[in-house]
């Protein structure tokens, strides 16, 4: 039988979107559907009542790391990718508003024309007040990947879970493209992924949430009705947290 995840009742959440997920099937770029259906699901889980912060990646449009790995300043690369992480926010900010949500979109660049400053204390506030915050432009230094961004501000908003929106249905014990017999964990320990070896976030991002306790819940988000599933706190994805004892799903 499938064992639960959780059950939880959250009140502020911090959702971490690759930038890819914007893309749909083209795999690079905007695609208005896929951003307009996020938005929607993005907006039935405020209207439950929690607070929803949103970092979002800009893989779909710029790569600052495989830029590097091509020959490219490090540095550079990375502070190009934080603009992409602007570009997308801009356009999920525009279909959430159009759906007569107010929202925000802060950027750790400064980039005035377009977007806040990122201010700690003032994304606290926006939340409080019943609007949905945008977080780009990563944590304002390069070196550092979105999903850094993701657990720093998490930490930093004392939000109850980080929510990792990805294109796969969890953390499996093998690759599921290669292995049909790959199992689904439901719930793992901080230290049973360090021990597995699984590519759970990336090193600095991990750590960051382990040392502060802060749960991770890796899911499809592209699955319909999984954002708000896993806002109720069902069964959906893989939670990692801080309770020792790995579960597999088995259907």
């Amino acid at each position: 039988m499938p064992m639960k995840t959780a059950g939880k009742s959250y009140k502020r959440i911090l959702l971490k979107l690759s930038g890819e997920v914007l893309a749909g099937e083209e795999h690079h770029g905007i695609n208005p559907a896929v951003v307009r259906n996020l938005a929607h699901q993005i907006i039935e889980v405020h209207q439950l009542g929690i607070e929803v912060a949103i970092v979002i990646g800009g893989g779909n449009i710029f790569r600052g790391v495989k830029a590097a790995s091509e020959g490219m300043d490090r540095a550079t690369a990375d502070y190009m990718g934080m603009m992409a992480t602007i570009i997308n926010g801009l356009a999920l900010q525009d279909f959430l508003e159009k759906e007569g949500v107010v929202t925000r979109l802060q950027s750790a660049i400064e980039i005035k024309s377009v977007a806040e400053p990122f201010i700690r204390r003032r994304l606290i506030r926006h939340l409080e007040k019943r609007r949905l915050v945008i977080l780009a432009g990563g944590t304002g230094s390069p070196y550092f990947t979105t999903d850094t961004t993701a657990a720093l501000r998490a930490v930093e908003i004392k939000a109850d879970v980080v929510f990792k929106g990805t294109r796969v249905n969890g953390v499996f014990d093998d690759d599921p493209h290669k292995n049909p017999l790959a199992k689904r964990y439901t719930r793992l320990s901080f230290m049973d992924a360090l021990q597995k070896q699984l590519k759970i976030m990336d090193s600095t991002a991990f750590s960051l949430c382990m040392d502060n306790k802060m749960p991770i819940l890796v899911f499809n988000i592209e699955e319909e009705g999984n954002l708000v599933r896993a806002a109720k706190g069902e069964s959906v994805g893989t939670l990692i947290d801080s309770q020792e004892g790995a579960y597999f799903y088995d259907e």
